[in-house]
C-alpha cells in the first residue's frame, strides 16, 4: 500500500435528467492494494461513484461530472471506457446482467478475446481465474444452469481473467444466501489478500464482510460522512444514526461497555466476539 491507484478531488456528478447531485464534492484517495467497503443508505451515491471508476460515469451514462477523478494514472473524463477497462473490472449486483454465452468458460475468455490475446494466453488465463474462484468444473455449462452464487463466481472470474489492478463490486451478494455470501467474500478477500489486486466492495452484508476490510466508507445523501478503520466507523454514533447494518458482534461489544463490561477492542465477526469475551472471562 501507499501509491494511490484512485483519486478524486471536489467530485461531484448529476445525471442527464437529475435536478440535484448524485454525489457531491467527493474527496477521496484508495491506496494500491487496499480493500475498501462503500455502504450507506441506498440512494445515498454508492453505486454511481463507483460507475466513475471504471468511465461508465461519464462516457456511458452522460450527465456532468465535475472536479477531479484519476484511475490507475488515467484522467477518467479523458479516457474512453476501454482503456480504463484494462486496469478496473466491474462485477455487478445481478449477475445474469454479465453473462451471456453458451458456456462458463467462453464467457470468461469474452474479454479476452476482444483485445487480441494470443490464444494459448486466454486459455491459460481462463483455466486460472476459474480455478482461483472455484468453478472450473463448471466449465463447460451454460451459465443460465448454475445457481446465484456460481453465476457471481463466474463473473468475478471473467473480470479476473482480465487481470485487472482494481475489481469493484456492487453488492454482489444481493441474490445470495448467507452462506453463499460467505464464500463469495471468502473469494474476494484471497484476491486481496493473495493476489494484491485492489477491492472497492458496496455491500450492506457488514456482519459478512466488515472482518476482511482495511477501510470503511460511509455515504449518506450524496455525500461521504465517514471514511476509516471499520471498528471505529461501526463504533461510531454517526453510523448508528444514519442506520448502517452494524454487525451484532458490534452491537454486543457496545451493550456489554455499556453495562462496564470492557472488551478489549471491538469485534466485526462472531468468532472475534467469542475470542475477546473468552478472555475478558479468563482474567
Amino acid at each position: 500500500m501507499g501509491l494511490a491507484i484512485i483519486e478524486a478531488k471536489d467530485l461531484t456528478y448529476t445525471y442527464p435528467t437529475g435536478d440535484r447531485p448524485a454525489f457531491k464534492d467527493v474527496n477521496l484517495k484508495i491506496d494500491d492494494g487496499e480493500f475498501i467497503i462503500i455502504t450507506g443508505p441506498s440512494g445515498c451515491g454508492k453505486t454511481t461513484l463507483c460507475r466513475c471508476f471504471n468511465g461508465l460515469i461519464p462516457h456511458f451514462y452522460g450527465g456532468r461530472l465535475e472536479g477531479e477523478i484519476r484511475v490507475c494514472g488515467l484522467d477518467v473524463k479523458e479516457n474512453p471506457i476501454h482503456m480504463i477497462a484494462r486496469h478496473v473490472g466491474m462485477v455487478f449486483q445481478n449477475p445474469e446482467n454479465q453473462l451471456f454465452a453458451l458456456s462458463v468458460e467462453k464467457d470468461v475468455a469474452f474479454g479476452l478475446e476482444n483485445l487480441g490475446v494470443p490464444r494459448e494466453e486466454i486459455r491459460r488465463r481462463v483455466d486460472w481465474a476459474l480455478k482461483i474462484t472455484g468453478v472450473y468444473d463448471l466449465r463447460h455449462r451454460a451459465p443460465h444452469e448454475l445457481s446465484g452464487g456460481q453465476q457471481q463466481r463466474v463473473a468475478i472470474a471473467s473480470v479476473l481473467a482480465m487481470n485487472p489492478e482494481v475489481i469493484v463490486l456492487d453488492e454482489p451478494t444481493s441474490f445470495i444466501d448467507p452462506l453463499g455470501a460467505e464464500q463469495i467474500f471468502q473469494v474476494i478477500n484471497s484476491l486481496n489478500r493473495d493476489l494484491g489486486i485492489t477491492i472497492i466492495l458496496v455491500e450492506h452484508r457488514l456482519d459478512l464482510i466488515s472482518k476482511y476490510a482495511d477501510r470503511m466508507i460511509v455515504m449518506n445523501e450524496g455525500r461521504i460522512i465517514l471514511n476509516g478503520d471499520p471498528r471505529e466507523v461501526l463504533t461510531s454514533e454517526e453510523a448508528r444514526l444514519i442506520g448502517v447494518g452494524i454487525p451484532k458482534a458490534t452491537l454486543l461489544y457496545k451493550a456489554l461497555k455499556a453495562k462496564g463490561i470492557n472488551l478489549n477492542g471491538p469485534p466485526l465477526s462472531s468468532d472475534e466476539a467469542y475470542k475477546l469475551i473468552a478472555e475478558a472471562m479468563s482474567k
